[in-house]
């Protein structure tokens, strides 16, 4: 690509990133606006893999009827079916034998599997088609903001620096995050110390192959759908682990733990340690037996969670992870783009209406703020403190997803894509629920806490398996939300009163200790 003319220096918008959330951010601005000049600038050559190939509802809507990729996704990626979770304890010698929740038939509202790298390059592909401007690849240095003005940004581009002005920043650039650490609003969420390590991998064995059908029929049977592309997840004390297939037969594996329960295992390749810890689980020893890791494709990244204490400004916008980050469980990442690229182009959009800002950008952060904490609150928070309980999970799975799929996942496909510009737990309505979602998920923690303490986590881990029918946006598929409360009540009855009074503990003794890979295994 040439190097762009002087004359070309000033833009409408300037977007940090080329990725699905600033590729998108365009797009949605040009189909609005196309006499807008916008310039991506791209610091890869080419897209290299990463994590995040799992799409969830929200997401999914955002890619295929927002963005208009369903034909894409059919055909360079896989149809998600749903999510399944996988327990183990000390009784559980095999696959069978370890307790399951999950789809009995396909999922019904679509989501993907998707290989970030030909997601990226073809979103951003369609972008430029729609008249954006390229530099790749290049680098921003210095952003200079200024409120209601131009906005100047220093860019490294072949072998150069030139200097470019906008009336609109866009930060996409991921967890670099350029402009939240520039300005010092980046913040690390010390509350949820987690850590993430994956891979791709060849050689995973087929879910729903002869060989596993033929060994376990009982445990084959049980599924009707299909449970090599759904999301799988093994789980245990403080970590859970996902295993995604890709189109064309790499998957995607790999571990996030919580730093104040489990200690990474020390010494040998990255790989081999990963492998090591993912062969605790049966389902995962079963699984992976043959499979290799990609040599130079295994990562790590440490302290996962943190968010921007300011989303935009009259002149700026952050979306994506270069907003925030919570955790990969749920899959949460592409919902989050969807909402910050489609509030991003509505605020950019208002500004060129010639609206008033103050108040939109006032609105933007404190809708923004509210949802990163209490998305965080009422889902993650000690979260990892039960995920390898799979009767307390069973319960928390149906409540978060029924919750998710009635209040969030609903709305886009009720009302349109209007409804993206909102985040979740934005409109004061979901008070309520989030009030809701805060109280199960602490009495959950509480509870495993008290059976490590009594030792007996993982009790019912083997041999149990939920096979659920699958959330509509009918009304009648609100029946298993109430089965669930009703399911919490009487676990408080029976076991959680054990808990409903706090326990003093010992000073400089937290109630959380360090449990080494050895000593993983949950008790019988």
């Amino acid at each position: 690509m040439n190097a762009p003319a002087q004359a070309a220096r000033v833009y409408d918008a300037v977007i940090l990133g080329g990725a699905l959330s600033g590729a998108a951010t365009a797009i949605l601005l040009l189909r609005e606006q196309p006499g807008l000049r916008v310039l991506i600038v791209e610091k890869s050559a080419a897209f290299t893999r990463r994590v995040g190939e799992a799409t969830v509802e929200v997401s999914g809507y955002f890619l295929s009827r927002v963005l208009g990729l369903t034909q894409h996704l059919n055909q360079a990626h896989l149809v998600k079916q749903g999510m399944r979770f996988w327990f183990f304890n000390g009784q559980t010698k095999s696959l069978a034998d370890c307790s399951e929740i999950g789809g009995r038939y396909l999922a019904r509202v679509p989501a993907y599997q998707v290989d970030r790298a030909v997601l990226d390059e073809e979103v951003l592909r369609r972008a430029c088609s729609l008249g954006v401007e390229l530099w790749r690849p290049a680098s921003a240095g210095r952003i200079q903001l200024i409120a209601g003005g131009l906005q100047t940004v220093e860019i490294h581009w072949q072998t150069q620096t030139e200097l470019v002005q906008a009336r609109w920043v866009v930060d996409a650039s991921g967890v670099a995050a350029l402009i939240a650490r520039q300005e010092g609003w980046w913040q690390p969420n010390t509350a949820h110390p987690t850590t993430a390590v994956w891979a791709r991998w060849t050689g995973v064995k087929d879910w729903d192959g002869v060989e596993l059908a033929e060994r376990f029929p009982d445990w084959a049977m049980a599924c009707h759908g299909i449970r090599a592309t759904a999301t799988n997840h093994f789980t245990g004390d403080g970590w859970w682990a996902w295993c995604i297939p890709l189109r064309g037969g790499d998957v995607s594996v790999g571990v996030v733990f919580d730093q104040r329960r489990v200690r990474w295992p020390e010494g040998g390749s990255a790989g081999d340690r990963l492998k090591g810890f993912l062969l605790q689980h049966p389902v995962a020893r079963e699984i992976l037996a043959d499979a290799k890791w990609r040599e130079g494709d295994v990562h790590w990244r440490k302290n996962l969670p943190y968010c921007s204490t300011r989303f935009a400004g009259d002149g700026f916008a952050l979306v994506g992870d270069a907003s925030a980050f919570l955790d990969p469980l749920y899959s949460p990442g592409m919902d989050w783009i969807a909402f910050t690229a489609s509030a991003a182009a509505e605020l950019i959009l208002r500004q060129q209406r010639g609206e008033d800002m103050a108040a939109a950008v006032e609105k933007h952060n404190r809708e923004f703020t509210r949802s990163y904490q209490r998305w965080f609150t009422a889902l993650y928070r000690d979260k990892y403190e039960y995920l390898g309980e799979y009767d307390l999970l069973r319960l928390a799975f149906l409540l978060d997803l029924g919750l998710y799929y009635f209040g969030v996942a609903s709305q886009p496909f009720k009302h349109g894509k209007k409804a993206l510009c909102r985040p979740v737990f934005a409109a004061p309505v979901s008070t309520p629920f989030f009030q809701l979602m805060r109280a199960y998920n602490g009495r959950f923690a509480r509870i495993a806490r008290t059976r490590r303490r009594r030792r007996r986590l993982g009790r019912q881990n083997a041999g149990r398996r939920f096979m659920f029918q699958g959330y509509t946006f009918a009304p009648s598929s609100v029946t298993p939300i109430f089965k669930a409360l009703a399911g919490w009540f009487r676990l408080e009855l029976t076991e959680g009163w054990r808990s409903w009074w706090p326990r003093p503990v010992a000073a400089n003794q937290p109630e959380t200790l360090l449990i080494a890979v050895r000593e993983a295994t949950p008790q019988r």
